[in-house]
């Protein structure tokens, strides 16, 4: 099955600011990492060092939004020696500044969705699975008792979250058919695509929208919640999108399939969603700040071009011609008739990716050294090695990564 949860990351998430654009808008980039240990240090405090692992890095996000609705820089306090930082000392978000709280409550909320589905899902070894599963209901339990602490309702949220289940068998009849059976189910089902990602929509909604009430913007709060709705959107069908391939094989659920939408279509509706969500954050007036360009608004341009590139759309570019005939190529990635030219890796289970938290975040290896993320089983570079992995980094000929236009590319043309 497919939770919020998933679609939301985890220990890394959909959301890479570029240290590029860093440089780009005059921004320190420990600014990110500022908000991430804070984040991190957040739910040690409040929680234990097992809560460490539902750091969710898309929640910063939260934190930069509330941030930047106060009318003043928010506070920072100097954290102790870590090694994910080289043992060194750090400027932070204060564990208990109201951004932080909140990225803090979706992390556990969507930690916990995420734990009880692969517990459900029977994953990992058998005497893992109940021990799992206390965790999932003390963070669930910890994520109410945070969220009635910042005045946020989430019942709604975990109702939804815990719907997402018979939502989806109700849209194929078992996660678990075989590739027919979806076909079947897809033709047959009344369930929109749209009502399948609606909990991820809900959860991302209403935790935008909160961070105006954290600051006291609640003009921002309609705005907001609107573009939290289609962050949510983006996040689930660009899940869906890059699994597509792997779910296919294995005959997993996934939404694309069931409702018969074309990898065309889901990218047309993954724009319109970005369109959408950058005119909410320019009506709540934070769209020309650099920190929420840089964070929220340019990772998701970055990540919505690798998915056209994965899925073959053709890219037109008024400044290379030569690029709108990327389709008639015989070797173009949409000639992979029937997938998306995705090939994602194997993503660890429980065990393994509680293995790789422990032996390589907690010790310190993936600090200087390129390691395989536990959540997507992707390789990353070392996280003091300042590079990123957002594709820009031959961008700058306007070869295929940007529209020329105000569209947040990682690079001004």
């Amino acid at each position: 099955m497919r939770r919020p949860g998933e679609e939301w990351g985890g220990v890394f998430g959909m959301l890479r600011p570029c240290s590029h654009g860093a440089e780009k808008y005059g921004i320190d980039a420990s600014q990110w990492r500022a908000h991430m240990c804070g984040l991190c240090l957040g739910l040690r405090d409040g929680h234990g060092q097992l809560a460490r692992t539902a750091t969710n890095t898309d929640a910063i996000v939260l934190s930069v939004l509330t941030e930047a609705q106060l009318a003043g820089p928010m506070a920072r306090t100097t954290a102790g020696p870590c090694a994910l930082r080289g043992m060194q000392r750090a400027e932070v978000a204060p564990a208990d500044a109201p951004g932080v709280l909140l990225a803090a409550t979706a992390s556990l909320l969507l930690g916990s969705a995420k734990i009880r589905d692969h517990v459900e899902d029977r994953d990992g070894s058998v005497l893992t699975r109940r021990p799992m599963a206390k965790v999932s209901h003390r963070w669930a339990d910890r994520a109410r008792g945070q969220a009635e602490r910042i005045g946020l309702d989430i019942e709604p949220l975990v109702g939804a979250i815990a719907g997402q289940t018979d939502l989806e068998h109700r849209a194929a009849g078992t996660h678990r058919a075989v590739d027919a059976s979806l076909s079947e189910a897809g033709r047959a089902t009344s369930i929109s695509l749209d009502e399948l990602t609606g909990p991820t929509q809900l959860c991302a909604a209403e935790f935008f929208a909160h961070t105006a009430v954290l600051a006291g913007r609640t003009e921002n709060i309609d705005p907001l919640r609107e573009a939290g709705r289609h962050f949510g959107r983006i996040a689930h069908l660009a899940d869906a999108v890059e699994d597509f391939d792997a779910d296919r094989a294995r005959g997993r659920f996934n939404p694309l399939t069931v409702t018969g939408t074309t990898m065309p279509q889901a990218y047309d509706l993954l724009r319109e969603s970005e369109s959408a969500l950058r005119a909410a954050v320019a009506e709540a007036q934070l769209a020309d700040l650099p920190t929420v360009r840089w964070i929220l608004l340019d990772p998701l341009h970055s990540l919505l071009r690798r998915l056209r590139r994965g899925i073959g759309e053709p890219i037109a570019h008024a400044c290379n011609a030569s690029s709108q005939h990327v389709a008639g190529r015989a070797d173009a990635p949409h000639a992979h008739r029937g997938g998306t030219g995705h090939r994602p890796p194997t993503r660890p289970n429980i065990g393994t990716g509680i293995a790789i938290v422990l032996g390589v975040y907690c010790t310190g290896w993936a600090c200087c050294n390129e390691h395989t993320a536990p959540c997507s089983g992707e390789r990353r570079d070392a996280l003091c090695s300042g590079e990123c992995d957002c594709g820009c980094g031959d961008c700058c000929d306007c070869g295929d990564c940007c529209d020329c236009g105000d569209c947040g590319c990682c690079c001004d043309c």
